[in-house]
């Protein structure tokens, strides 16, 4: 099983005075030719917004875009008219579709105590849909309880086969999350390709020791073992089609 490490000083990094964002692949400014996907998986950034600012509204359209707040609280507001708090714990999901304005700003939010006066960390994940021309449709599930129990939970997936939180329109694509305590373990997932990242804690992965922002990215890793040495969380992606099968 080959498997590549990512470590996450070797990420791009875009900073402005609201903002910092680290990419995993090439995104905005920072294009790297053999660096634009893994498997349908088009874009990994972790993501930092100082109160009170954030994305006003801007467009999107074909591609699955799934949200993960690890600290703080993002508001998100669409053209669709949806409107809502991410918070740890809670998985969001738009659809972009034939195209949708949204924005993303770390404001306040009745009823959220706290929202909009620290930082927000948050993971934003793009992959690519089966198919173009598809409605924009917004989702959003609470998995706290489920992350709890220290499992590998499925977060989202269109895979007919397969249970999760919420639902994207790629049949071939799953994305998993775990909260591990220290010395507790997970097998991975099987998949044609595996997109693994480190947003909190340390753990380890066969002879190598993985900390905050880094990223693991393979072929079928499913069987694998991965250790938390302390508390950790980790999210995980596998997928059965790479980008070019997509776009067929």
């Amino acid at each position: 099983m080959v498997y590549s490490v990512i470590p996450a000083v070797d990420r791009a990094v875009t900073t402005t005075d609201w903002l910092t964002s680290r990419h995993s692949f090439s995104f905005g400014d920072h294009y790297d030719p053999s660096n634009t996907n893994h498997g349908s998986l088009l874009v990994n950034n972790d993501d930092v917004v100082t109160p009170l600012q954030g994305f006003d509204q801007h467009a999107h359209r074909e591609s699955e875009i799934v949200t993960w707040v690890t600290s703080g609280a993002l508001v998100h507001q669409d053209s669709e008219g949806h409107s809502g708090i991410v918070y740890p714990g809670l998985a969001q999901r738009m659809s972009a579709g034939t195209g949708v304005l949204h924005s993303e700003r770390n404001d306040t939010w009745p009823d959220h105590p706290g929202a909009g006066t620290v930082p927000v960390r948050f993971v934003q994940m793009w992959v690519m849909p089966d198919e173009f021309g598809l409605a924009p449709s917004y989702a959003a599930a609470d998995i706290a309880d489920e992350l709890a129990a220290g499992r590998l939970v499925p977060v989202a997936s269109g895979d007919p086969n397969r249970d999760s939180a919420i639902r994207i329109a790629n049949r071939s694509a799953t994305l998993f999350a775990a909260r591990l305590d220290a010395a507790s373990t997970i097998e991975l997932p099987g998949g044609r390709f595996t997109h693994l990242f480190v947003t909190r804690g340390t753990a380890v992965l066969g002879d190598d020791r993985l900390t905050e922002g880094d990223a693991v990215r393979g072929g079928d890793l499913g069987g694998l073992r991965l250790s938390a040495t302390d508390d950790a969380e980790v999210l995980i992606w596998v997928m059965d089609r790479e980008l070019r099968e997509l776009m067929g």
